[in-house]
C-alpha cells in the first residue's frame, strides 16, 4: 500500500524542484548574504569591552527582549552571542514565512489552479504529490541550514565556531520545517489557499506574541512557542541541541497528521466547514469595488486584529523601558545625564518604522490580488461586462490606500492602549498618531510600485516582496551593518522624519506622495495597454 500511494514521488520531486529552483535559490542566497553581512559587521562594531558591556546591558531591557528574544551570554557578549541573540529570531521568522508561502503554493495553490488534477490523472500514487512537496521543503531547509553553517564557519571569527555555526543553521532549518508542517496541516483542513495562508500566519503571529510576552516577563511561557523553543538552543554560548530535536519531533507529528488527512479527504475540499453563501448578490457586491473588498474581507480583518496585537505587545513594555534607562548605570556613563527621554523617543521612533513596514504587507497583498485573479482567468469575466480596466484596478487601489490608513491607525491605537499609561515622558495620543501616520507616503510609494508592476510586468510582481524585505534590512539593520547612505536612500521609509525624535519636515512627504502618484498613474496607463494574462 505504501509503495502504491507513494508511486512516482521522486519524479514529482524533481518536477517541483525544477519549477521552484529560481525562487529557492533567491531565498537561500538572500539569507546567506544577510547573515554573513551582519556577522562581519559585528566584528568591528564595538571598539572596547565597555561598549560591549553597555550593549549587553541594553539587551537585558524587557522591551529589547520582546523584540529580539531573551538575552544569554551577556556576561561575555562575544560576536557570536550578539549574532545569535540579535539576528536569529528575525531570521527564523522570515524563514517561517518562506516555508509557509512555498507550502501553500505547492499544495492548495496547485490544487485550486487545476494542476494537481492534471498530475493525478497520470499514473502516480495518491500521496505522491504531498510526499514530493515535503521532500522539496525538506531539501530546501537542509540546504539553507548547511549553506549558512558553512558560511559562518568560514568567516574565521573566534567566537563563531563550527559547532555553533551548525547549530545556528539547524535552528533556521528546524523552524522552517515546523512551520512547513503547520502549513501542510492547514492545507488539508482549510478549503482554499487564502484560508490556509491566513491560518498559518495566525499561528506564526501567536508564536511570536507568546514568545514576546514570555521573554519580556522572563518566564517559562516562551517555551510554549516554537520560536521561543528554538531560541532556547542558546547558539554560540551553550549550544543546546535538544530544542532542535524536539522541534523536529513536533514537525514529524504534524506531518503525519497532515498526511493522514490528505489521504482521507477529497480533492478540492477541506475538513473545516465553509459557510454557504447567499443565492443573490447585493447591489454593493455587484460593483467592482464591493467585489474586491468582499474577496479580501477576512484577510483584512485578521490583519487589523494582528496589527492591534503587535502594537499592544510593543506598548506593554514601554514602562519597563523607561525604568531600565533610569537604572542603567553603564549607559549613564556613555550618555549625557539628560538623555533618558531622547533614548525613549528614539525607541518609539524605531517601533513606528517597524510597524509601518509590517503594515506594508497587507497593503501590497491587496494589490497582488489583481495579479492572482488574472492568473486564474477570473478577471476576464469582469472585463467582459461593462467594467473598464481602470475601474477594476482602481477598486483595488482604493482598498489599498484605505488599508494603509487603517493599518497604521490600528497599530498606533494598540501601542497607545498599553503604552501611554506607563510612559514617563510627556507623550499624547495625538503625538503617537502623528508619528505613525507620517509613514503614509512611504506606504503609498509601495502601492505605486505594486500598481506599476501589475501594469507593466505582472509576472515579476514578486519584486514588491523583495523590496519590502530590502526596506526592512536597510532601515532596521542599516546602522548596524554600516550601509552606505545611498543604499538607505533607496527605501522610501528612510526619508520619513522620525517623530517624535525629529521635527516634522513636509518636503520629503510631498516628494514621496508625488512619486506614489506618478508610479500609480504609469501603472494604470500600462494596464490599459497590455493584454490580459501577459
Amino acid at each position: 500500500m505504501v509503495n502504491r500511494t507513494s508511486y512516482q514521488t521522486v519524479f514529482l520531486f524533481r518536477f517541483f524542484l525544477k519549477r521552484e529552483r529560481v525562487k529557492l535559490l533567491i531565498w537561500i542566497l538572500s539569507f546567506l548574504i544577510m547573515t554573513l553581512s551582519v556577522a562581519i559587521a559585528f566584528t568591528g562594531l564595538y571598539q572596547n569591552e565597555q561598549e560591549r558591556a553597555a550593549m549587553a546591558e541594553t539587551m537585558q531591557n524587557p522591551a529589547m527582549a520582546a523584540l529580539v528574544g531573551q538575552g544569554y551570554g551577556l556576561d561575555n557578549y562575544t560576536d557570536g552571542a550578539m549574532l545569535a541573540h540579535q539576528m536569529l529570531l528575525m531570521t527564523a521568522v522570515v524563514v517561517a514565512i518562506m516555508n509557509i508561502i512555498l507550502v501553500v503554493n505547492l499544495t492548495r495553490g496547485d490544487e485550486e489552479e487545476g494542476m494537481l488534477e492534471m498530475i493525478r490523472a497520470l499514473p502516480i500514487g495518491r500521496l505522491a504529490p504531498t510526499h514530493a512537496v515535503v521532500l522539496v521543503i525538506g531539501c530546501t531547509n537542509i540546504a539553507l541550514a548547511g549553506v549558512i553553517a558553512a558560511g559562518l564557519s568560514l568567516l574565521n571569527i573566534a567566537s563563531i565556531d563550527v559547532l555553533g555555526s551548525l547549530l545556528y543553521g539547524s535552528v533556521l532549518g528546524a523552524t522552517g520545517l515546523f512551520f512547513a508542517s503547520v502549513t501542510l496541516l492547514f492545507a488539508q483542513l482549510a478549503n482554499n489557499t487564502r484560508a490556509s495562508l491566513m491560518l498559518s500566519f495566525i499561528v506564526l503571529g501567536i508564536a511570536y506574541f507568546v514568545r514576546a510576552i514570555g521573554d519580556a516577563g522572563n518566564n517559562t511561557i516562551s517555551w510554549f512557542s516554537p520560536l521561543g523553543l528554538v531560541l532556547g538552543a542558546e547558539v554560540f554560548v551553550n549550544n543546546y541541541w535538544w530544542p532542535i530535536l524536539f522541534t523536529l519531533f513536533l514537525s514529524g507529528c504534524l506531518y503525519a497528521v497532515a498526511l493522514y488527512l490528505n489521504f482521507t479527504r477529497d480533492m478540492g475540499v477541506g475538513f473545516l466547514p465553509s459557510r454557504i453563501g447567499k443565492q443573490h448578490a447585493s447591489r454593493w457586491l455587484q460593483s467592482p469595488l464591493g467585489l474586491a473588498l468582499r474577496l479580501q474581507r477576512l484577510p483584512l480583518i485578521c490583519w487589523v486584529i494582528g496589527m492591534f496585537v503587535i502594537g499592544a505587545s510593543y506598548g506593554s513594555v514601554l514602562g519597563d523601558l523607561d525604568t531600565f534607562f533610569q537604572q542603567n548605570e553603564v549607559l549613564k556613563q556613555m550618555l549625557a545625564s539628560d538623555q533618558d527621554e531622547a533614548i525613549t523617543e528614539q525607541f518609539l521612533s524605531m517601533l513606528m518604522v517597524i510597524m509601518a513596514i509590517i503594515a506594508t504587507v497587507p497593503v501590497v497583498m491587496t494589490l497582488m490580488k489583481v495579479k492572482s485573479e488574472e492568473k486564474k482567468q477570473r478577471i476576464e469575466h469582469l472585463l467582459a461586462r461593462a467594467v473598464s480596466r481602470t475601474k477594476l484596478l482602481g477598486s483595488y487601489v482604493v482598498i489599498a490606500f484605505g488599508t494603509s490608513v487603517v493599518m497604521l491607525l490600528v497599530a498606533v491605537s494598540g501601542l497607545a492602549s498599553t503604552g501611554l499609561a506607563v510612559l514617563a515622558i510627556d507623550t499624547t495620543f495625538a503625538t503617537l498618531v502623528q508619528a505613525m501616520l507620517v509613514y503614509l507616503p512611504a506606504l503609498w510609494v509601495m502601492i505605486g510600485l505594486s500598481v506599476l508592476l501589475v501594469g507593466v510586468a505582472p509576472k515579476v510582481t514578486a519584486l514588491s516582496w523583495f523590496y519590502i524585505l530590502f526596506t526592512f534590512v536597510v532601515v532596521y539593520l542599516g546602522q548596524l551593518l554600516d550601509f552606505p547612505t545611498w543604499m538607505a536612500s533607496l527605501s522610501p521609509f528612510a526619508h520619513i522624519p522620525e517623530l517624535p525624535m525629529e521635527m516634522l519636515r513636509y518636503k520629503p512627504l510631498i516628494v514621496l506622495t508625488m512619486l506614489a502618484v506618478g508610479l500609480t498613474f504609469i501603472g494604470f496607463l500600462t494596464m490599459n495597454k497590455r493584454d490580459v494574462n501577459r
